[in-house]
């Protein structure tokens, strides 16, 4: 029998010394964690994680024993020159995330480029990943998309994301809590349109896992009925509407324009993509609100 190369482990010996591992953890299903994770996570020094007591219920349940070091968003900075040493020293480090794949939407990203710039090697263990988990099975387009992560809660910076959202013609995929999901939703039904074609879910992996679609006014009135629990991940069809002409109503435009403004983006910036939106020139949309309260 000829042997496949492809399919053979080209790292026998892992872990090694001075490696650094990336290593994917289940988003829910422990019974998808690889049987490559478990040997790493079992023989590496130690293991830097985002929540030492969430990383050592994964451990447990698989019977392994070993030290954990906390590394997430409020300490990362403070732990890097502590893990850099030990990989220099010649110990092997895994960093795992809470559920997932690390550095997607967590602080790994600067240890990893830490240890880029000290020439040493990091290999990632592959494995579950929530926002592609979402995007094959959204029926959404997968050939092109943009990964949001958590949007920023600060009005500006979030309404810049959301109108690029709403004119981009790839997918968008976007992690949001329980708590604020109802909000997104209405923003982009402002930015998008109700009709702009989405699949929202929800505990993905899990027993419970949700699918909600196919439209955002469509999956507002389906959350009405159900109680927000657990975290979601929402995949946005790209917009590949022609752009709205002039049948568009002023009156439509005001409120639309009223809309954007409540959400954060100033006169000026919601007229401009009003104005791209519905071909009318800025300043037919800017003078809407003046001219109503002039009548």
């Amino acid at each position: 029998m000829i042997e496949d190369n492809r399919l053979t482990s080209h790292r026998e010996s892992e872990p090694e010394k001075k490696v650094l591992y990336v290593v994917a953890t289940p988003i829910g299903n422990l019974n998808d964690i690889s049987i490559r994770a478990l040997n790493i996570l079992k023989n590496v020094s130690c293991i830097a994680c985002e929540d030492t007591r969430n990383t050592g219920k994964l451990l447990k349940h698989f019977q392994i024993s070993n030290k954990l070091i906390s590394f997430h968003q409020h300490n990362s900075f403070q732990k890097l020159d502590y893990l850099a040493s030990k990989l220099k020293d010649g110990d092997s480090v895994a960093l795992v995330t809470d559920a997932g794949m690390p550095l997607i939407s967590d602080p790994g990203e600067i240890l990893v480029k830490k240890i880029r710039e000290l020439n040493l090697d990091v290999v990632c263990i592959p494995g579950p990943c929530a926002a592609l988990t979402a995007l094959v099975s959204s029926g959404i387009s997968t050939s092109k998309f943009t990964f949001y992560g958590f949007l920023p809660k600060i009005s500006k910076e979030r309404s810049s994301i959301l109108m690029m959202i709403s004119k981009s013609r790839f997918s968008s995929i976007v992690y949001e809590s329980p708590k604020r999901i109802i909000r997104l939703l209405k923003e982009l039904s402002i930015y998008c349109g109700g009709k702009r074609n989405i699949a929202l879910l929800k505990e993905l992996t899990k027993k419970h896992e949700q699918n909600f679609g196919h439209n955002i006014d469509d999956v507002l009135k389906k959350l009405d009925k159900v109680e927000l629990k657990g975290e979601y991940t929402l995949v946005i069809a790209g917009n590949n509407e022609p752009m709205l002409n002039d049948l568009i109503s002023n009156e439509s435009l005001r409120k639309d324009l009223i809309d954007l403004m409540k959400a954060g983006l100033s006169h000026s910036s919601a007229a401009n993509f009003l104005s791209k939106k519905s071909n009318k020139t800025k300043s037919e949309i800017y003078r809407l609100i003046i001219k109503k309260d002039l009548e």
